[in-house]
């Protein structure tokens, strides 16, 4: 369908079709969806002590200042993961959460080495992600493909290490990808892990461009051979890398929200994604860290549409469909979930 046939379509009826049309989250992190009411309830089961009064308290210490503020409190979070069950409880919270979101592909990263440096290894996560992901088809008809991220603030031989870890598990892992700290950890210092993944046939992605400059996106591409572009926003500083971005079609797996609460940019109504999107890139939009950041998937939607007044219909549909499109789930999968959005949006008064 052509996204111009939309254009008449009202605010109101874009916010609604925005919250309950069927759609991918391309760029989550299932860590960060550890809400605090969760972290306490792990605390207590597993005794572990927070450094947090109560959940107000914790939720007043998400004020961050750059990606490293965020990181620090993210990585603390993780300690309450502890057992397979809490692995489980984790996943399968999110996964209601975007079923009843209209999302119907999920394709979360994983940090390993932010367990098994505490002594928490694949064994125990394993198993609740993969249980946790067949519950969520069986009873929510949500598919999902997990992709592992490595840390790049951590040295490559340690995400090798971390790669040979997971091969017993490679059945239900889809991806590598490349996250944590990007200043001064530029995409090539893992173009060993990225080559030994392409060989054993695992989609590649990356964090580029977020804090770090676009040639981190080009390295992300030719150092790394990535599929997609995790966040990617500030390749608009670079007119050529824009140019390819668009002929190539490469998807950017934006993340508005966070955008905002990192200070990536200064706000919704400031961000870039218009820009993006009119230049013919790819863009899809995903809620990286929702529990830190202020909101799952239709929060990122809903607030950028509120905040930004040249986004309209034929914007919304673009960014749905271009989010299945992007998603690495089969073609018959993916044609089925367009089909399903064209039917939804010609019933809302599109033209044919």
């Amino acid at each position: 369908m052509q996204a111009s046939s939309f254009a008449s379509l009202p605010n109101e009826l874009v916010a609604q079709l925005l919250a309950t049309s069927p759609k991918a989250e391309l760029h989550v992190h299932i860590e960060g969806t550890l809400e605090p009411e969760l972290i306490f309830a792990l605390a207590r089961r597993n005794r572990v002590t927070l450094r947090y009064d109560d959940v107000d308290a914790l939720r007043r210490a998400y004020a961050f200042t750059d990606l490293q503020s965020f990181l620090d409190l993210y990585y603390a979070g993780c300690d309450v993961l502890r057992t397979e069950q809490d692995f489980f409880d984790l996943a399968w919270a999110y996964f209601e959460r975007a079923a009843h979101s209209g999302v119907v592909r999920a394709e979360p990263f994983f940090d390993p080495q932010s367990h098994t440096a505490r002594g928490v290894g694949f064994e125990v996560f394993m198993p609740a992600f993969i249980q946790a992901a067949k519950r969520a088809q069986d009873e929510l008809g949500l598919s999902v493909g997990w992709i592992l991220s490595v840390l790049r603030h951590l040295p490559e031989d340690e995400a090798l290490q971390t790669l040979r870890a997971a091969e017993p598990w490679l059945d239900h892992i889809i991806g590598l990808g490349l996250d944590s700290s990007e200043r001064g950890n530029p995409p090539e210092k893992f173009a060993r892990v990225f080559a030994q993944a392409a060989q054993l046939g695992l989609h590649r992605v990356a964090h580029a461009g977020e804090e770090g400059p676009p040639e981190y996106v080009r390295g992300a591409l030719d150092g790394l051979g990535v599929e997609r572009i995790d966040h990617g926003v500030r390749a608009s500083e670079d007119p050529a890398l824009m140019q390819r971005l668009a002929r190539e079609q490469v998807p950017l797996t934006v993340c508005p929200l966070s955008n905002v609460r990192l200070c990536v940019v200064d706000s919704l109504a400031q961000h870039n994604l218009p820009q993006l999107l009119a230049a013919g890139l790819k863009v899809t939009v995903n809620s990286d860290d929702p529990a830190y950041f202020g909101g799952y998937v239709n929060d990122n939607l809903l607030q950028l549409f509120a905040a930004q007044p040249m986004l309209g219909a034929p914007q919304a549909y673009i960014l749905l469909r271009n989010s299945l499109e992007a998603s690495f789930a089969a073609d018959a999968d993916k044609a089925l979930w367009i089909a399903q959005l064209d039917a939804l949006w010609r019933d809302a008064g599109g033209a044919a």
